[in-house]
Protein backbone atom coordinates (compact mmCIF):
# COMPACT_ATOMS: atom_id res chain seq x y z
CA UNK A 1 0.00 0.00 0.00
CA UNK A 2 1.61 3.46 -0.72
CA UNK A 3 2.16 5.52 2.03
CA UNK A 4 -0.13 7.95 3.12
CA UNK A 5 -1.51 9.87 5.82
CA UNK A 6 -4.68 7.57 6.08
CA UNK A 7 -2.47 5.05 5.99
CA UNK A 8 -0.13 6.41 8.89
CA UNK A 9 -3.41 7.12 11.31
CA UNK A 10 -4.10 3.48 10.86
CA UNK A 11 -0.89 1.96 11.60
CA UNK A 12 -1.04 4.65 14.99
CA UNK A 13 -4.29 3.25 15.83
CA UNK A 14 -3.13 0.04 15.55
CA UNK A 15 -0.32 0.92 17.54
CA UNK A 16 -2.45 2.18 20.18
CA UNK A 17 -4.76 -0.79 20.40
CA UNK A 18 -1.58 -3.32 20.72
CA UNK A 19 0.70 -1.46 22.82
CA UNK A 20 -2.44 -0.92 25.42
CA UNK A 21 -2.42 -4.90 25.37
CA UNK A 22 1.99 -5.01 25.31
CA UNK A 23 1.76 -2.71 28.38
CA UNK A 24 -1.07 -3.70 29.86
CA UNK A 25 -2.97 0.02 30.71
CA UNK A 26 -4.86 2.39 28.35
CA UNK A 27 -3.15 4.89 30.59
CA UNK A 28 0.57 3.87 29.88
CA UNK A 29 2.84 6.36 28.61
CA UNK A 30 3.60 4.97 25.46
CA UNK A 31 0.03 4.58 24.61
CA UNK A 32 -0.73 8.05 25.91
CA UNK A 33 1.69 9.10 23.37
CA UNK A 34 0.54 7.56 20.44
CA UNK A 35 -2.82 8.51 21.35
CA UNK A 36 -1.64 12.06 21.67
CA UNK A 37 -0.01 11.99 18.11
CA UNK A 38 -3.34 10.52 16.60
CA UNK A 39 -5.13 13.62 17.76
CA UNK A 40 -2.77 16.00 16.31
CA UNK A 41 -2.18 14.35 12.90
CA UNK A 42 -5.93 13.75 12.31
CA UNK A 43 -6.57 17.64 12.54
CA UNK A 44 -3.06 18.57 10.85
CA UNK A 45 -3.96 19.88 7.59
CA UNK A 46 -0.07 20.11 6.12
CA UNK A 47 2.23 17.64 4.18
CA UNK A 48 2.97 14.84 6.87
CA UNK A 49 5.58 13.17 3.89
CA UNK A 50 7.80 16.25 4.27
CA UNK A 51 8.42 16.72 7.54
CA UNK A 52 11.64 15.77 9.58
CA UNK A 53 11.91 14.24 13.09
CA UNK A 54 12.56 17.92 14.18
CA UNK A 55 10.00 19.20 12.45
CA UNK A 56 7.21 16.62 13.76
CA UNK A 57 8.57 17.11 17.15
CA UNK A 58 7.33 20.93 16.99
CA UNK A 59 3.73 19.34 16.38
CA UNK A 60 1.74 19.72 19.65
CA UNK A 61 1.71 16.31 21.38
CA UNK A 62 4.93 14.70 19.14
CA UNK A 63 7.77 13.03 21.20
CA UNK A 64 11.00 12.66 19.25
CA UNK A 65 10.39 8.39 19.84
CA UNK A 66 6.85 8.59 17.97
CA UNK A 67 7.98 11.24 15.30
CA UNK A 68 10.57 8.34 14.58
CA UNK A 69 7.98 5.80 13.90
CA UNK A 70 6.28 8.66 11.43
CA UNK A 71 9.59 8.88 9.59
CA UNK A 72 9.82 5.16 9.30
CA UNK A 73 6.85 4.57 8.18
CA UNK A 74 6.74 7.32 5.01
CA UNK A 75 9.79 5.45 4.21
CA UNK A 76 8.96 2.11 4.54
CA UNK A 77 5.41 1.81 4.33
CA UNK A 78 5.42 0.04 7.89
CA UNK A 79 6.56 0.31 11.54
CA UNK A 80 8.81 -2.27 13.11
CA UNK A 81 7.37 -1.67 16.49
CA UNK A 82 3.84 -2.22 15.17
CA UNK A 83 5.42 -5.25 13.30
CA UNK A 84 6.39 -6.80 16.41
CA UNK A 85 3.46 -6.16 18.38
CA UNK A 86 1.76 -8.03 15.59
CA UNK A 87 4.10 -11.10 16.42
CA UNK A 88 3.32 -10.80 19.70
CA UNK A 89 -0.60 -10.22 19.72
CA UNK A 90 -2.10 -11.41 16.42
CA UNK A 91 -5.61 -10.82 15.54
CA UNK A 92 -7.06 -13.93 17.14
CA UNK A 93 -5.72 -12.57 20.18
CA UNK A 94 -6.89 -9.15 19.74
CA UNK A 95 -10.20 -9.92 19.54
CA UNK A 96 -10.15 -11.23 22.91
CA UNK A 97 -9.94 -7.61 24.06
CA UNK A 98 -13.08 -6.79 22.57
CA UNK A 99 -14.75 -8.66 24.93
CA UNK A 100 -16.42 -6.52 27.79
CA UNK A 101 -15.03 -7.67 30.95
CA UNK A 102 -11.86 -8.93 29.39
CA UNK A 103 -9.05 -6.10 30.42
CA UNK A 104 -5.29 -6.51 29.15
CA UNK A 105 -3.93 -7.41 32.41
CA UNK A 106 -6.91 -10.42 32.74
CA UNK A 107 -6.45 -11.72 29.20
CA UNK A 108 -2.67 -11.79 29.69
CA UNK A 109 -3.05 -14.00 33.00
CA UNK A 110 -5.58 -15.79 31.10
CA UNK A 111 -3.15 -16.22 27.78
CA UNK A 112 0.04 -17.48 30.91
CA UNK A 113 -1.97 -19.43 33.40
CA UNK A 114 -4.74 -21.15 31.03
CA UNK A 115 -2.96 -20.54 27.61
CA UNK A 116 -6.07 -18.87 26.01
CA UNK A 117 -4.91 -17.31 23.04
CA UNK A 118 -8.41 -16.43 21.29
CA UNK A 119 -12.03 -17.01 21.54
CA UNK A 120 -12.65 -20.45 21.02
CA UNK A 121 -9.88 -21.08 23.71
CA UNK A 122 -11.69 -18.82 25.83
CA UNK A 123 -15.23 -20.43 25.38
CA UNK A 124 -13.79 -24.30 25.96
CA UNK A 125 -12.35 -22.40 29.42
CA UNK A 126 -15.34 -21.44 30.48
CA UNK A 127 -17.23 -24.58 29.51
CA UNK A 128 -15.05 -26.21 31.44
CA UNK A 129 -15.35 -24.05 34.76
CA UNK A 130 -11.21 -22.92 34.83
CA UNK A 131 -12.01 -19.50 34.96
CA UNK A 132 -13.60 -19.48 38.38
CA UNK A 133 -10.34 -21.03 39.91
CA UNK A 134 -8.46 -18.42 39.40
CA UNK A 135 -7.60 -15.74 41.68
CA UNK A 136 -10.01 -12.19 41.44
CA UNK A 137 -12.26 -13.68 38.74
CA UNK A 138 -14.21 -16.34 40.17
CA UNK A 139 -17.93 -17.79 38.97
CA UNK A 140 -19.40 -14.63 38.82
CA UNK A 141 -16.83 -12.99 36.58
CA UNK A 142 -16.91 -16.35 34.39
CA UNK A 143 -20.94 -16.64 34.11
CA UNK A 144 -20.45 -12.71 32.96
CA UNK A 145 -17.88 -13.29 30.40
CA UNK A 146 -19.85 -16.35 28.78
CA UNK A 147 -23.21 -14.11 28.43
CA UNK A 148 -20.68 -11.55 26.89
CA UNK A 149 -19.65 -14.30 24.65
CA UNK A 150 -23.46 -15.67 24.08
CA UNK A 151 -24.59 -11.83 23.24
CA UNK A 152 -21.56 -10.47 21.05
CA UNK A 153 -21.86 -14.19 18.77
CA UNK A 154 -19.31 -14.32 15.66
CA UNK A 155 -16.60 -16.39 16.81
CA UNK A 156 -14.69 -19.48 14.99
CA UNK A 157 -15.88 -19.86 11.32
CA UNK A 158 -18.70 -16.88 12.16
CA UNK A 159 -16.62 -14.70 12.60
CA UNK A 160 -17.48 -11.22 11.32
CA UNK A 161 -15.19 -7.83 11.36
CA UNK A 162 -17.00 -4.87 12.85
CA UNK A 163 -17.63 -1.90 10.13
CA UNK A 164 -15.62 0.73 12.21
CA UNK A 165 -12.44 -1.72 11.36
CA UNK A 166 -12.87 -2.26 7.78
CA UNK A 167 -14.39 0.24 5.91
CA UNK A 168 -11.26 2.95 6.54
CA UNK A 169 -9.32 -0.30 5.31
CA UNK A 170 -11.41 -0.51 1.99
CA UNK A 171 -11.69 2.94 1.22
CA UNK A 172 -8.20 3.88 1.52
CA UNK A 173 -7.49 0.85 -1.18
CA UNK A 174 -10.10 2.04 -3.44
CA UNK A 175 -8.59 5.17 -3.48
CA UNK A 176 -5.17 3.94 -4.05
CA UNK A 177 -6.69 1.72 -6.82
CA UNK A 178 -8.63 4.66 -8.33
CA UNK A 179 -4.98 6.26 -8.63
CA UNK A 180 -3.21 3.64 -10.52
CA UNK A 181 -2.86 4.22 -14.13
CA UNK A 182 -5.30 2.18 -16.11
CA UNK A 183 -7.96 1.86 -13.75
CA UNK A 184 -11.09 3.35 -15.16
CA UNK A 185 -13.38 2.84 -11.90
CA UNK A 186 -13.13 1.17 -8.75
CA UNK A 187 -15.84 -0.14 -5.84
CA UNK A 188 -15.94 -1.87 -2.42
CA UNK A 189 -19.08 -4.35 -2.39
CA UNK A 190 -20.55 -6.79 -0.59
CA UNK A 191 -22.15 -6.61 2.88
CA UNK A 192 -19.63 -3.63 3.26
CA UNK A 193 -21.30 -1.26 0.11
CA UNK A 194 -24.61 -2.36 1.60
CA UNK A 195 -23.53 -0.98 4.90
CA UNK A 196 -24.10 -3.93 7.64
CA UNK A 197 -22.42 -3.49 10.77
CA UNK A 198 -20.49 -5.95 10.27
CA UNK A 199 -18.61 -7.85 7.36
CA UNK A 200 -17.42 -11.18 6.93
CA UNK A 201 -14.53 -9.81 3.70
CA UNK A 202 -13.91 -7.34 1.92
CA UNK A 203 -14.93 -7.37 -1.55
CA UNK A 204 -13.26 -5.06 -4.38
CA UNK A 205 -14.28 -4.29 -7.83
CA UNK A 206 -11.93 -2.33 -10.62
CA UNK A 207 -13.10 -1.87 -14.08
CA UNK A 208 -9.68 -2.07 -16.44
CA UNK A 209 -8.19 -3.49 -19.81
CA UNK A 210 -4.90 -4.85 -17.97
CA UNK A 211 -5.75 -6.81 -14.95
CA UNK A 212 -1.93 -7.96 -14.42
CA UNK A 213 -0.51 -5.09 -12.92
CA UNK A 214 -3.43 -4.18 -10.59
CA UNK A 215 -3.20 -8.01 -9.22
CA UNK A 216 1.05 -7.77 -8.81
CA UNK A 217 0.58 -4.70 -6.84
CA UNK A 218 -2.55 -6.14 -4.82
CA UNK A 219 -0.37 -8.89 -3.49
CA UNK A 220 2.42 -7.37 -3.07
CA UNK A 221 1.26 -4.90 -0.48
CA UNK A 222 3.48 -4.38 2.80
CA UNK A 223 2.03 -5.63 5.76
CA UNK A 224 -0.22 -8.63 4.53
CA UNK A 225 -0.29 -11.20 6.27
CA UNK A 226 -1.08 -14.06 3.71
CA UNK A 227 -1.31 -14.09 -0.21
CA UNK A 228 -4.70 -16.48 -0.52
CA UNK A 229 -4.54 -16.72 -4.29
CA UNK A 230 -3.08 -14.71 -6.98
CA UNK A 231 -5.00 -15.11 -10.64
CA UNK A 232 -5.16 -13.70 -13.54
CA UNK A 233 -8.12 -11.28 -12.81
CA UNK A 234 -9.33 -12.52 -8.91
CA UNK A 235 -6.95 -12.62 -6.07
CA UNK A 236 -7.50 -12.94 -2.34
CA UNK A 237 -4.86 -11.47 0.49
CA UNK A 238 -5.47 -11.42 4.58
CA UNK A 239 -4.28 -7.77 5.96
CA UNK A 240 -1.55 -8.03 8.90
CA UNK A 241 -5.16 -7.35 11.23
CA UNK A 242 -6.83 -10.14 10.05
CA UNK A 243 -9.47 -9.20 7.20
CA UNK A 244 -9.65 -10.76 4.25
CA UNK A 245 -9.49 -8.77 0.98
CA UNK A 246 -11.24 -10.09 -2.36
CA UNK A 247 -10.40 -8.29 -5.63
CA UNK A 248 -11.66 -8.68 -8.79
CA UNK A 249 -11.08 -6.95 -12.45
CA UNK A 250 -13.74 -6.23 -15.00
CA UNK A 251 -14.14 -4.61 -18.45
CA UNK A 252 -15.74 -1.69 -18.53
CA UNK A 253 -18.18 -2.81 -19.61
CA UNK A 254 -18.92 -5.13 -17.70
CA UNK A 255 -18.47 -3.19 -14.30
CA UNK A 256 -21.91 -2.15 -13.56
CA UNK A 257 -23.02 -5.96 -13.21
CA UNK A 258 -20.23 -6.99 -11.59
CA UNK A 259 -20.47 -4.71 -8.44
CA UNK A 260 -24.30 -4.92 -8.89
CA UNK A 261 -23.70 -8.85 -8.21
CA UNK A 262 -21.29 -8.76 -5.81
CA UNK A 263 -22.67 -6.69 -3.78
CA UNK A 264 -25.55 -8.94 -3.08
CA UNK A 265 -27.42 -9.43 -0.93
CA UNK A 266 -28.34 -13.38 -2.38
CA UNK A 267 -31.86 -12.50 -1.57
CA UNK A 268 -31.62 -9.71 -3.48
CA UNK A 269 -30.14 -11.03 -6.31
CA UNK A 270 -32.18 -13.80 -6.85
CA UNK A 271 -35.24 -11.77 -6.92
CA UNK A 272 -33.50 -9.73 -9.50
CA UNK A 273 -32.22 -12.88 -11.63
CA UNK A 274 -36.24 -13.70 -11.45
CA UNK A 275 -37.18 -10.58 -12.99
CA UNK A 276 -34.46 -11.56 -15.83
CA UNK A 277 -35.92 -15.14 -16.40
CA UNK A 278 -39.81 -13.99 -16.63
CA UNK A 279 -38.65 -11.94 -19.91
CA UNK A 280 -36.56 -13.92 -21.23
CA UNK A 281 -33.12 -13.15 -19.84
CA UNK A 282 -30.53 -13.64 -17.49
CA UNK A 283 -28.49 -11.75 -15.07
CA UNK A 284 -25.08 -12.09 -13.92
CA UNK A 285 -22.12 -10.39 -13.34
CA UNK A 286 -21.13 -9.74 -16.61
CA UNK A 287 -24.38 -8.25 -17.47
CA UNK A 288 -28.46 -8.67 -18.69
CA UNK A 289 -28.66 -10.94 -21.28
CA UNK A 290 -30.69 -11.92 -23.94
CA UNK A 291 -31.41 -15.85 -23.23
CA UNK A 292 -31.81 -16.65 -26.57
CA UNK A 293 -29.59 -14.26 -28.77
CA UNK A 294 -26.79 -14.42 -25.98
CA UNK A 295 -26.76 -10.21 -26.97
CA UNK A 296 -26.37 -8.06 -23.94
CA UNK A 297 -29.20 -6.14 -23.28
CA UNK A 298 -27.20 -3.95 -20.60
CA UNK A 299 -23.99 -4.11 -18.40
CA UNK A 300 -22.03 -0.91 -17.91
CA UNK A 301 -24.50 0.52 -14.92
CA UNK A 302 -26.40 -0.69 -12.26
CA UNK A 303 -29.16 2.18 -13.23
CA UNK A 304 -29.48 0.94 -16.64
CA UNK A 305 -29.71 -3.14 -14.96
CA UNK A 306 -32.73 -1.89 -13.05
CA UNK A 307 -34.46 0.39 -15.32
CA UNK A 308 -34.07 -2.88 -17.91
CA UNK A 309 -35.74 -5.03 -14.99
CA UNK A 310 -38.95 -1.79 -14.68
CA UNK A 311 -37.50 -1.08 -11.37
CA UNK A 312 -36.74 2.22 -9.65
CA UNK A 313 -32.62 1.78 -8.94
CA UNK A 314 -32.42 0.50 -4.83
CA UNK A 315 -29.65 2.40 -3.06
CA UNK A 316 -27.07 -0.66 -2.03
CA UNK A 317 -28.13 -0.28 1.64
CA UNK A 318 -31.70 -1.43 0.80
CA UNK A 319 -30.64 -4.51 -0.83
CA UNK A 320 -31.67 -7.44 1.73
CA UNK A 321 -35.03 -8.30 -0.04
CA UNK A 322 -37.13 -6.59 2.76
CA UNK A 323 -39.95 -5.55 0.25
CA UNK A 324 -37.50 -3.20 -1.36
CA UNK A 325 -38.30 -4.93 -4.64
CA UNK A 326 -41.87 -4.46 -4.65
CA UNK A 327 -41.47 -0.88 -3.89
CA UNK A 328 -39.14 -0.26 -6.47
CA UNK A 329 -41.61 -2.14 -8.71
CA UNK A 330 -44.35 0.55 -7.37
CA UNK A 331 -41.46 3.32 -7.80
CA UNK A 332 -42.46 3.48 -3.74
CA UNK A 333 -38.94 3.59 -2.05
CA UNK A 334 -38.56 6.10 0.31
CA UNK A 335 -36.65 9.59 -0.65
CA UNK A 336 -33.47 9.24 0.65
CA UNK A 337 -31.74 11.24 3.03
CA UNK A 338 -27.97 12.43 2.48
CA UNK A 339 -25.46 14.34 4.12
CA UNK A 340 -26.20 17.29 1.45
CA UNK A 341 -29.96 17.68 2.91
CA UNK A 342 -28.90 18.16 6.28
CA UNK A 343 -29.24 21.55 8.08
CA UNK A 344 -27.20 21.28 11.40
CA UNK A 345 -26.05 18.44 13.64
CA UNK A 346 -27.54 17.99 16.94
CA UNK A 347 -25.30 16.26 19.01
CA UNK A 348 -21.49 17.39 19.64
CA UNK A 349 -19.30 17.50 22.20
CA UNK A 350 -16.11 20.16 22.77
CA UNK A 351 -13.28 19.58 24.75
CA UNK A 352 -15.55 20.66 28.29
CA UNK A 353 -16.50 17.21 28.25
CA UNK A 354 -13.94 14.92 29.37
CA UNK A 355 -13.25 12.74 26.53
CA UNK A 356 -13.59 15.11 23.58
CA UNK A 357 -11.10 16.92 22.14
CA UNK A 358 -11.95 20.15 20.18
CA UNK A 359 -12.76 24.11 21.45
CA UNK A 360 -16.39 25.05 20.97
CA UNK A 361 -14.53 28.16 18.16
CA UNK A 362 -14.02 25.35 16.35
CA UNK A 363 -16.55 23.45 16.37
CA UNK A 364 -18.89 26.26 15.45
CA UNK A 365 -16.27 27.29 12.41
CA UNK A 366 -16.62 23.73 11.02
CA UNK A 367 -20.48 23.80 11.22
CA UNK A 368 -20.32 27.41 9.02
CA UNK A 369 -18.19 25.59 6.26
CA UNK A 370 -20.05 22.64 6.28
CA UNK A 371 -23.20 25.38 5.80
CA UNK A 372 -25.15 24.01 8.38
CA UNK A 373 -28.15 26.42 9.50
CA UNK A 374 -27.96 25.05 13.04
CA UNK A 375 -26.13 24.06 15.58
CA UNK A 376 -26.72 22.30 19.15
CA UNK A 377 -23.35 21.84 21.68
CA UNK A 378 -24.45 18.74 23.75
CA UNK A 379 -21.33 18.04 26.27
CA UNK A 380 -21.78 15.34 28.74
CA UNK A 381 -24.00 15.84 31.88
CA UNK A 382 -22.44 15.81 35.65
CA UNK A 383 -23.17 12.55 35.87
CA UNK A 384 -21.26 10.78 33.88
CA UNK A 385 -17.89 9.81 35.48
CA UNK A 386 -14.60 12.03 34.46
CA UNK A 387 -16.15 13.30 31.35
CA UNK A 388 -18.84 14.90 32.42
CA UNK A 389 -19.32 19.05 32.81
CA UNK A 390 -20.88 20.87 35.63
CA UNK A 391 -23.16 23.54 36.19
CA UNK A 392 -20.42 26.42 36.67
CA UNK A 393 -18.87 24.56 33.46
CA UNK A 394 -22.27 24.84 31.55
CA UNK A 395 -23.25 28.47 32.48
CA UNK A 396 -19.60 29.35 31.19
CA UNK A 397 -20.20 27.72 28.05
CA UNK A 398 -23.67 29.47 27.68
CA UNK A 399 -21.69 33.02 27.65
CA UNK A 400 -19.81 31.36 25.19
CA UNK A 401 -21.79 30.48 22.98
CA UNK A 402 -23.58 33.67 23.35
CA UNK A 403 -20.75 35.91 22.06
CA UNK A 404 -20.07 33.06 18.87
CA UNK A 405 -23.99 33.65 18.47
CA UNK A 406 -23.31 36.90 18.08
CA UNK A 407 -23.55 38.81 14.67
CA UNK A 408 -23.38 34.64 13.32
CA UNK A 409 -25.44 33.48 10.36
CA UNK A 410 -25.52 29.88 12.50
CA UNK A 411 -28.14 29.54 15.35
CA UNK A 412 -25.99 27.90 17.76
CA UNK A 413 -27.96 26.12 20.68
CA UNK A 414 -26.75 25.33 24.12
CA UNK A 415 -27.71 21.30 24.95
CA UNK A 416 -26.35 18.88 27.02
CA UNK A 417 -26.14 14.50 26.41
CA UNK A 418 -28.08 13.56 29.93
CA UNK A 419 -27.07 10.17 31.23
CA UNK A 420 -29.91 8.00 31.66
CA UNK A 421 -29.71 6.68 35.26
CA UNK A 422 -31.00 2.94 35.83
CA UNK A 423 -34.14 4.26 37.09
CA UNK A 424 -34.95 6.79 34.34
CA UNK A 425 -33.23 9.92 36.81
CA UNK A 426 -31.47 12.26 34.78
CA UNK A 427 -28.49 15.28 35.23
CA UNK A 428 -29.27 17.82 37.19
CA UNK A 429 -32.78 19.39 38.66
CA UNK A 430 -35.32 20.03 36.53
CA UNK A 431 -35.01 23.94 36.50
CA UNK A 432 -31.66 23.60 35.69
CA UNK A 433 -32.46 21.55 32.30
CA UNK A 434 -35.35 24.15 31.54
CA UNK A 435 -32.50 26.68 30.73
CA UNK A 436 -31.00 24.22 28.13
CA UNK A 437 -32.47 25.23 24.48
CA UNK A 438 -32.55 21.26 23.43
CA UNK A 439 -31.38 18.27 25.75
CA UNK A 440 -31.14 14.71 24.58
CA UNK A 441 -30.01 11.85 26.77
CA UNK A 442 -28.50 8.40 26.16
CA UNK A 443 -27.89 5.47 28.25
CA UNK A 444 -23.95 4.94 29.54
CA UNK A 445 -23.94 2.86 32.18
CA UNK A 446 -25.80 -0.23 34.02
CA UNK A 447 -25.95 -2.09 30.28
CA UNK A 448 -26.28 -5.50 32.65
CA UNK A 449 -30.18 -4.19 34.00
CA UNK A 450 -33.36 -6.86 33.37
CA UNK A 451 -35.04 -6.15 29.88
CA UNK A 452 -38.39 -4.68 32.18
CA UNK A 453 -35.71 -1.86 33.84
CA UNK A 454 -34.29 -1.50 30.43
CA UNK A 455 -37.56 -0.62 28.93
CA UNK A 456 -38.53 1.62 31.79
CA UNK A 457 -35.40 3.42 32.58
CA UNK A 458 -36.03 4.66 28.31
CA UNK A 459 -39.46 5.16 28.50
CA UNK A 460 -39.22 7.72 32.03
CA UNK A 461 -36.42 9.42 30.24
CA UNK A 462 -37.96 10.09 26.80
CA UNK A 463 -41.27 11.15 28.69
CA UNK A 464 -39.08 13.95 30.31
CA UNK A 465 -40.80 17.45 29.26
CA UNK A 466 -37.17 18.59 28.28
CA UNK A 467 -36.10 15.49 26.38
CA UNK A 468 -36.33 16.32 22.67
CA UNK A 469 -34.42 13.17 21.54
CA UNK A 470 -32.79 10.15 22.83
CA UNK A 471 -29.31 9.18 22.05
CA UNK A 472 -27.77 5.95 21.04
CA UNK A 473 -30.81 4.01 22.07
CA UNK A 474 -28.91 0.43 23.00
CA UNK A 475 -25.54 1.82 23.92
CA UNK A 476 -23.91 -0.40 22.17
CA UNK A 477 -20.07 -0.93 20.40
CA UNK A 478 -20.28 -2.83 17.75
CA UNK A 479 -18.74 -6.01 18.36
CA UNK A 480 -17.27 -4.96 22.09
CA UNK A 481 -20.33 -4.08 23.70
CA UNK A 482 -23.82 -5.17 23.21
CA UNK A 483 -26.63 -3.37 23.79
CA UNK A 484 -29.22 -3.22 26.20
CA UNK A 485 -32.28 -5.75 25.71
CA UNK A 486 -35.63 -3.19 25.89
CA UNK A 487 -39.31 -3.64 25.06
CA UNK A 488 -38.72 -2.00 21.46
CA UNK A 489 -42.54 -2.24 20.72
CA UNK A 490 -43.04 -0.16 23.78
CA UNK A 491 -40.10 2.47 23.63
CA UNK A 492 -40.86 3.42 19.80
CA UNK A 493 -44.65 3.82 20.80
CA UNK A 494 -42.71 6.13 23.60
CA UNK A 495 -41.26 8.18 20.85
CA UNK A 496 -45.10 8.81 19.18
CA UNK A 497 -46.39 9.62 22.10
CA UNK A 498 -43.82 12.17 22.57
CA UNK A 499 -42.90 13.48 19.76
CA UNK A 500 -39.30 12.75 20.73
CA UNK A 501 -36.93 12.03 18.19
CA UNK A 502 -34.72 9.11 17.87
CA UNK A 503 -31.44 9.60 17.19
CA UNK A 504 -29.47 7.95 14.17
CA UNK A 505 -26.18 7.71 15.61
CA UNK A 506 -23.34 8.06 12.99
CA UNK A 507 -19.99 6.68 14.71
CA UNK A 508 -19.39 3.78 12.91
CA UNK A 509 -18.40 2.28 16.40
CA UNK A 510 -22.25 2.76 17.31
CA UNK A 511 -24.03 3.13 13.99
CA UNK A 512 -27.41 3.18 16.64
CA UNK A 513 -30.06 2.45 16.30
CA UNK A 514 -30.08 -0.41 14.37
CA UNK A 515 -31.37 -0.82 11.20
CA UNK A 516 -33.79 -3.39 12.66
CA UNK A 517 -35.03 -0.73 15.18
CA UNK A 518 -34.72 1.63 12.75
CA UNK A 519 -37.27 -0.18 10.03
CA UNK A 520 -40.09 -0.95 12.93
CA UNK A 521 -39.55 2.78 13.90
CA UNK A 522 -40.03 4.28 10.87
CA UNK A 523 -43.20 2.40 10.43
CA UNK A 524 -44.71 3.45 13.77
CA UNK A 525 -44.14 7.07 12.40
CA UNK A 526 -41.48 8.04 14.65
CA UNK A 527 -39.11 11.19 14.10
CA UNK A 528 -35.39 10.79 13.89
CA UNK A 529 -32.23 13.24 14.39
CA UNK A 530 -29.42 11.56 12.24
CA UNK A 531 -26.33 12.97 14.62
CA UNK A 532 -22.68 13.08 14.23
CA UNK A 533 -21.75 12.73 17.88
CA UNK A 534 -18.74 14.35 17.28
CA UNK A 535 -15.93 14.60 20.25
CA UNK A 536 -13.73 16.42 18.12
CA UNK A 537 -13.89 18.84 15.22
CA UNK A 538 -13.34 16.34 12.06
CA UNK A 539 -15.98 13.92 13.43
CA UNK A 540 -18.58 16.26 12.04
CA UNK A 541 -17.71 15.17 8.55
CA UNK A 542 -18.89 11.50 9.47
CA UNK A 543 -22.73 12.44 8.86
CA UNK A 544 -22.52 10.26 5.68
CA UNK A 545 -22.59 7.49 7.67
CA UNK A 546 -25.50 8.14 9.27
CA UNK A 547 -27.44 8.77 6.46
CA UNK A 548 -26.61 5.05 5.25
CA UNK A 549 -27.93 3.64 8.06
CA UNK A 550 -31.27 5.64 7.76
CA UNK A 551 -31.20 4.14 4.38
CA UNK A 552 -30.99 0.50 5.16
CA UNK A 553 -33.80 1.72 7.35
CA UNK A 554 -35.89 2.96 5.36
CA UNK A 555 -35.65 6.44 6.84
CA UNK A 556 -37.48 8.69 4.50
CA UNK A 557 -35.64 11.96 4.24
CA UNK A 558 -39.47 14.02 5.65
CA UNK A 559 -39.20 12.21 8.63
CA UNK A 560 -35.90 13.42 9.75
CA UNK A 561 -35.56 16.45 11.64
CA UNK A 562 -32.43 17.78 11.04
CA UNK A 563 -33.37 18.07 7.31
CA UNK A 564 -35.61 20.85 8.06
CA UNK A 565 -35.63 24.54 7.65
CA UNK A 566 -34.51 26.20 10.36
CA UNK A 567 -37.63 28.01 11.46
CA UNK A 568 -39.56 24.60 11.61
CA UNK A 569 -36.59 22.76 13.24
CA UNK A 570 -36.38 25.49 16.13
CA UNK A 571 -40.16 24.79 16.52
CA UNK A 572 -40.13 21.65 17.10
CA UNK A 573 -37.13 22.04 19.52
CA UNK A 574 -38.39 24.51 22.00
CA UNK A 575 -42.06 22.15 22.17
CA UNK A 576 -41.14 20.54 25.29
CA UNK A 577 -44.52 19.70 26.15
CA UNK A 578 -44.29 16.01 26.02
CA UNK A 579 -46.52 13.27 27.82
CA UNK A 580 -46.46 12.74 31.18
Amino acid sequence: MTASKEGLLEQLAELVELSILDEGSPAAFRVRAYENALHELRSYHGELESLSVSQLTKLEGIGKSTAQKIREYFETGTIAKLVKLRADYPPEYVRLSKIPGLGPKTLARLRSELGIQNVDDLRAAIEQEKLRDLKGLGEKTEKKLARALERLGGVGKDKRTPIADALPLARRLVDELRAMEGVERAEYCGSLRRFRETIGDIDIVVAAADAAPIMDWFVAMPGLREVLGHGDTKSSVVTASGIQVDLRVVTAEQFGAAILYFTGSKAHNIRLRQRAIDRGWTLNEYGLTDAESGDVIVSDTERAIYEALELAPVPPPMREDRGEIERAADDDLPTIVTPADLRGDLHVHTDRSGDAHSPLAAIVARAAELGYEYLVITDHGEDLPQNGVDRAGLEAQRQEIAELADGSELAILQGVELNIGPDGGLDYDAEFRAGFDLCIAGVHSDFDLPRESQTERLIAAIRDPKVRAISHLSGRLIGRRPGIEFDVEAVLKAFVETDTALEINSGLARLDASDSVLLYAQELGVKFVITSDAHRVDGLDRMQWGCLLAQRGFVPREAVVNTWPRKRFLEWARATESIQ
